[in-house]
């Protein structure tokens, strides 16, 4: 095991260090990506992904303070850029802005009041977008993954922007379908915010009893 700078990495797994090429072309490549909010950026915006996978936690208390717009639109391009079954995104995004919407989904989420965040996004099935030769039933798990990947990319994006999240599947799908008006089939709703409190990482499962070797 090697540290630096206070991350302790696995032997064999170290990364390189990085001469002043690469660390320009890296900032040049993000410029570029992440648009004109410079000043924004740089005082609410993580460039460490695996930073942010250490940091992201869900959040059930968020604070009234809106999500800027600037900030939403990085969250939705985060999604576009998920993969997806032959790049056909079969996956539709609404975000609902409606309180009156808001309040109703609280009531298709099982009544879980943080549904009712500063920023709500339902994800949605689209498996008519997967234009690929397999049955139905395999156009439809594309669909799911399309759209489970897309939440999951927006969801980390929201973490390097300063905001924290929390994943809603526990849903009826017919009546939040109903409530945003489409014949789409809901795959889950993230819920987005300023959190009233940070939160510290939980402990997890020893890799050994995750990962499984087959060699």
């Amino acid at each position: 095991m090697e540290k630096k700078g206070g991350v302790v990495y696995p032997t064999g797994y170290e990364p390189p260090p990085e001469d002043d090429k690469t660390i320009e072309t890296r900032k040049s490549l993000l410029s570029a990506i992440l648009g004109d909010h410079s000043h924004e950026i740089s005082a609410d915006l993580d460039t460490d992904l695996f930073e942010v996978m250490k940091r992201r936690r869900s959040t059930r208390k968020f604070d009234t303070k809106p999500v800027e717009d600037w900030k939403i639109e990085k969250i939705l391009a985060a999604a576009d850029t998920a993969p997806t079954a032959g790049n056909f995104q079969g996956f539709e995004i609404f975000h609902v802005k409606n309180n009156k919407m808001k309040e109703k989904l609280v009531k298709a989420a099982n009544n879980q009041p943080y549904v009712n965040a500063p920023l709500v996004l339902v994800y949605c099935k689209n498996p008519s977008r997967v234009k690929l030769q397999f049955p139905k039933t395999t156009l439809t798990k594309f669909a799911i993954q399309d759209a489970t990947l897309a939440a999951a990319y927006s969801q980390l994006a929201a973490t390097a922007l300063s905001l924290s999240t929390i994943w809603i599947g526990m849903i009826d799908e017919k009546k939040v379908a109903e409530i945003i008006g489409t014949d789409l089939v809901p795959s889950s709703i993230l819920c987005v915010g300023y959190p009233v409190k940070r939160k510290f990482p939980k402990p997890r499962r020893n890799l050994s009893e995750l990962i499984h070797v087959l060699e």
